[in-house]
């Protein structure tokens, strides 16, 4: 492979990475936003769950409760019961890492609420009104749990509890709603439990990329399965309708919000019969979307009370969280196409941070490792290099020896090679094999929300954007034009002239990446000059020696 053939799958390598999410969009648009608006008026028909006549575009409002653990501020609305609002206190907001970050909310940017009720006799759906014994709740110091009391009581005097668990150091909320018959006859009653978001995708990538926004369906027999805002609004969703397990989720980058059938240490609230997974678009509305879960609870008798109990996880995509919350919930968290490569990647980079406690430098030191993992075949591709390099001159001369006869010249070369046992394929090994690391180390980081607003040192301190002030992908810049005056020049001057170009071609792109993604480029080609430096040395020592 010569160096022309060499740029060509560089830039073919780049367009692929961030052509592909531009075609994506471009074939498969998002839905026409709309204001951020919510609605009470039901859904559509494949719900199943009616609801009391509500103006489309509005949510019926009633008291707000508030509720603040260690980790989470709430509000919640005595209609429906409905969780409005949630801030995760722990985490910065993405204008003002003063601020905490607001995941759900009924105002504002976005429309995002978690809604529960019950389908049956008399039962109230999340349009009635709940009454509550006060209005504000704050975990204690000593406390481990906070509760939230809602009651309602039907015109047939069906009493309905609803309790929302709030606990110390988790992203958990219970849900538990306890159904108790006060009438003559038996009582049928299913539990809902759904998100309601609205349609906007925020674009955190570069260049077309961006991480997944929309419902997504797990269980054991499906695995994870998105169904994007577009599919579900032309209803082409596709997804495991039944199952004893698993979770249905909104997500978005960093964070997510998924009602959980079996968390992990707990039983499956579906026993005995399945549960029922549903997506769809809210009825008149033009830019709402729900996804939720229907579970059955047993034929309740007349004087004896049912109870189910769901679990709602609100909070940011860390993996150890995730991994420790619910089977597959991991999944949430997108790494795009190159999961195979940034899974691994991060499962490294996380047990070395456990050790330095800096993202940055664990950053610096899985570059190293990767170096010293390659370096048996970094050793071969730079010895082949240096002697590439000591050729140039017998180059040159039978450049001027054939001229203008590209065919001959070619030939010549290629005998020189033959003769010199020289392999013009291997300088270019070390860059084809980090072009797949470097591609997983950018949706590494665009995923990972523990890179979110962490520091480095210096000036960066928050790996997940761009340098602030540039200076990694100037140093970059520098590092690679140092890489190539210990290359071997092209024999073609118009690919030498492109090859001067690169530094500054790849700079201009390195200006938008994460600071933490142009820090692990910097290292790596650092690591490089010093290695092929080294190596070149001791190969003009070794010509020296053999001379003599």
């Amino acid at each position: 492979m010569d160096t022309k053939r060499l740029i060509i799958f560089i830039v073919l390598s780049f367009g692929i990475l961030f052509g592909w999410q531009t075609w994506m969009e471009k074939n498969n648009p998002q839905p026409k936003l709309a204001s951020a608006v919510a609605t009470a008026s039901g859904v559509s028909t494949a719900s199943g769950v009616a609801a009391a006549p509500v103006p489309a575009g509005t949510l019926a409002k009633g008291q707000v409760i508030t509720v603040e653990t260690d980790l989470l501020r709430a509000e919640i609305n005595t209609v429906g019961g409905d969780i409005r609002y949630l801030e995760l206190l722990k985490i910065g907001a993405t204008d003002d890492p003063k601020k905490p970050f607001v995941l759900l909310q009924d105002r504002g940017q976005h429309t995002y609420v978690a809604q529960s009720g019950l389908k049956g006799d008399g039962l109230p759906d999340h349009t009635a009104v709940f009454t509550a014994a006060q209005t504000s709740y704050k975990l204690a110091e000593g406390q481990d749990a906070v509760d939230v009391k809602l009651e309602y009581t039907g015109q047939n005097g069906v009493k309905t509890t609803k309790v929302l668990t709030f606990k110390r150091g988790s992203y958990l909320v219970n849900v538990s709603q306890q159904v108790t018959n006060s009438t003559d006859k038996p009582l049928a009653a299913t539990g809902y439990y759904r998100l309601i978001r609205d349609g906007k995708v925020e674009n955190p990538g570069m260049f077309g990329t961006h991480t997944y926004t929309g419902p997504a369906v797990y269980t054991e027999a499906g695995k994870f399965q998105k169904n994007d805002f577009s599919a579900i609004a032309k209803g082409e969703e596709k997804y495991v309708k039944t199952s004893k397990d698993g979770w249905v989720a909104m997500v978005q980058h960093y964070f997510v919000s998924a009602w959980l059938l079996n968390p992990i240490g707990q039983q499956s609230v579906c026993a005995p019969n399945d549960c029922r997974f549903e997506l769809g678009k809210i009825a008149n509305s033009d830019n709402l979307f729900y996804a939720g879960t229907l579970v059955d609870l047993p034929q309740i008798a007349p004087g004896a009370s049912q109870s189910k109990a769901m679990s709602l996880y609100l909070g940011p995509q860390e993996t150890k969280i995730l991994d420790a919350t619910a089977v597959g919930l991991d999944l949430a968290k997108d790494y795009g196409m190159f999961a195979i490569f940034s899974k691994p990647l991060f499962w490294l980079l996380d047990k070395i941070h456990a050790v330095v406690g800096n993202w940055g430098w664990a950053i610096v030191i899985v570059t190293l490792l990767i170096k010293a993992a390659f370096y048996p075949l970094s050793n071969a591709s730079y010895r082949s290099m240096a002697k590439m390099r000591k050729l140039t001159p017998r180059m040159e001369a039978l450049k001027e020896r054939f001229g203008d006869d590209k065919m001959k010249f070619q030939q010549a070369v290629m005998e020189m090679y033959k003769t010199e046992k020289v392999n013009p394929l291997g300088g270019c090994l070390p860059i084809l094999i980090q072009i797949p690391v470097f591609i997983a180390f950018y949706w590494m980081l665009i995923a990972a929300v523990e890179m979110r607003q962490a520091p480095w040192a210096f000036w960066i301190t928050d790996l997940s954007v761009k340098d602030p002030y540039y200076i990694l992908p100037v140093i970059y810049a520098v590092s690679m034009y140092v890489q190539q005056l210990l290359s071997p020049p092209p024999p073609d001057p118009m690919q030498a002239k492109m090859m001067k170009m690169m530094p500054v071609v790849f700079s201009v792109f390195f200006l938008f990446f994460p600071s933490g993604l142009v820090l692990y480029w910097v290292v790596n080609n650092l690591v490089s000059i010093a290695q092929q430096w080294w190596i070149t040395h001791r190969i003009e020592q070794e010509d020296k020696k053999a001379a003599a």
